[in-house]
């Protein structure tokens, strides 16, 4: 689908942030309301805008840490399918986030989340190892997330100024 000028700033403004009120969007584009609700309504329609998402800090929320893991996982694709079958099999599990057709060593990269590292440890070893494609696994646990999503987590107040000195 070929966009107009419009509708990608449109959408690139929603990207950055999908609260914008349609009157703030409306004047940055310079369309009125109707117009820039009817954009939307469009590239909604059309799939080009999936879904609107939150990014949550988990760890600044009591009891609700969880562990996110990478999982490169090596598979045997199947004739005529190629990757897609084994894709769909295991992003069908509720752990799983997200899956990825990667180049490389791996042919898939699977992020999963979980309540703790067992439940993580569990998932690879009783759902996804046992996958009949699926001939590797190799788990990434993430330790600390400094951007997710174009969004930077804990900036602090430093001050990020360039020191000029005479």
């Amino acid at each position: 689908m070929k966009l107009t000028e419009k509708e990608i700033e449109i959408v690139e403004l929603l990207e950055k942030d999908a609260r914008l009120p349609m009157d703030t969007i409306a004047k940055m584009v310079s369309l009125s309301i109707p117009e820039v609700e009817q954009i939307i309504k469009k590239l909604e329609d059309a799939k080009v805008i999936v879904q609107y998402a939150t990014i949550v800090d988990w760890r600044k929320v009591d009891g609700h840490e969880g562990v996110t893991a990478m999982i490169d996982v090596k598979v045997t694709p199947k004739r005529g399918v190629g990757f897609d079958e084994v894709a769909e099999r295991i992003y069908r599990f509720p752990e799983v986030k997200s899956v990825y057709l990667m180049s490389g060593a791996y042919d898939l990269s699977v992020v999963i989340e979980g309540r703790s590292m067992s439940e993580i440890a569990h998932f690879v070893s009783e759902k996804l190892s046992t996958l009949d494609s699926v001939i590797s696994t190799t788990t990434h646990f993430i330790l600390k997330k400094y951007k997710h999503d174009g969004t930077v987590f804990e900036q602090g107040d430093q001050d990020r100024r360039i020191v000029v000195a005479p």
